[in-house]
């Protein structure tokens, strides 16, 4: 035996090549984007057991069922994102070190991958949950690729107003799992992120404009200036933070103490945002837009699931 040390013997190219191609294939998902994913249908399913469900929470076997059907359907989709707009990521300078904008997966091989876990998410939830979720599941994947990403992204500066929607899927999913039904409450939780979506893209659209202009798609800073951009995202923000308390009714007092400061705070950020863009220079910043909204979404989300985890009495309808 070699002792503790004895250098390691060095890798067979084989080997290499393996772990090569197996990063390859984990890049297609876009794992940290599945991360976020599942970090909103936690609490959507803590929701859904408290208010309407038996009033407990979901089990542990449902949890894990879900979220992993939940991540292959995202991945799924990831990587039939990839493969359709493999051309333009090559020109992107954020995007170009994507597997198939450097050619390190054939297309076929990623089409069939993508499709494949699709079909595996689908059946997982169905047999694993129930099949409304699988059916939503499937929903969110062919709206991403054919609706977002094939008929808008290269067509329209709404694109991702409209095709964000599948981003908000994930809620309506863990909701439907744990009730089998879609309730109100799963609307409005949709609601919230499919408002906060342009603020947070479109932040990051500003920061990477030269980028979707050269592999010409029409993200609204790239047709629009940037006073336009900035004013669409006040708007947007206020939607978000005014949307997010329709959910009180169904939380407590902690969740509107969280949702009215974290709300108030991304207003008052974006505001400045537009106020620095007004301005010129280099004051106005969108990535600190960007990276707040997603600590925005996280911990409001996570409120939400502390809120049903604890139990706490709701406040009700005010009527």
């Amino acid at each position: 035996m070699l002792s503790p040390s004895a250098p390691r013997a060095p890798l067979t190219p084989p080997i290499k090549r393996g772990r090569s191609v197996l990063r390859a294939y984990l890049s297609l998902t876009k794992t940290r984007i599945i991360e976020q994913l599942l970090v909103i249908t936690v609490p959507a399913m803590f929701l859904a057991g408290r208010r309407a469900g038996d009033g407990t929470l979901p089990s542990v076997g449902l949890l894990v069922a879900t979220l992993v059907g939940g991540a292959v359907a995202a991945a799924s989709a990831h990587a039939l994102n990839c493969v359709a707009d493999a051309d333009i990521d090559a020109k992107m300078k954020r995007t170009q070190a994507r597997p198939l904008a450097r050619d390190q997966v054939p297309r076929t091989h990623a089409l069939i991958f993508g499709l494949a876990l699709g079909l595996v998410s689908a059946v997982w939830l169905g047999l694993t949950t129930n099949w409304l979720a699988s059916v939503l599941s499937v929903a969110a994947i062919a709206f991403y690729v054919l609706v977002y990403t094939l008929l808008l992204k290269r067509r329209t500066a709404q694109n991702i107003v409209w095709g964000g929607a599948a981003g908000c899927m994930p809620v309506v999913i863990g909701w439907a799992a744990v009730t089998g039904r879609v309730d109100w409450p799963a609307l409005v939780m949709f609601g919230v992120i499919f408002f906060w979506t342009p603020p947070h893209f479109w932040a990051l659209a500003m920061r990477y404009r030269d980028d979707y202009a050269a592999a010409g798609v029409p993200m609204l800073p790239v047709v629009a200036s940037p006073v336009q951009v900035s004013r669409r995202i006040v708007a947007y923000s206020w939607l978000m933070a005014l949307w997010s308390l329709l959910l009180v009714p169904v939380t407590s007092w902690v969740y509107l103490g969280v949702a009215v400061v974290t709300g108030g705070w991304f207003v008052v950020m974006a505001h400045r945002l537009h106020a620095h863009v007004r301005e010129g220079g280099t004051a106005a910043k969108p990535m600190r837009l960007f990276h707040l909204s997603n600590t925005y979404l996280c911990v409001l989300f996570i409120t939400i699931a502390v809120d049903a985890a604890l139990g706490l009495p709701a406040l009700g309808l005010p009527f």
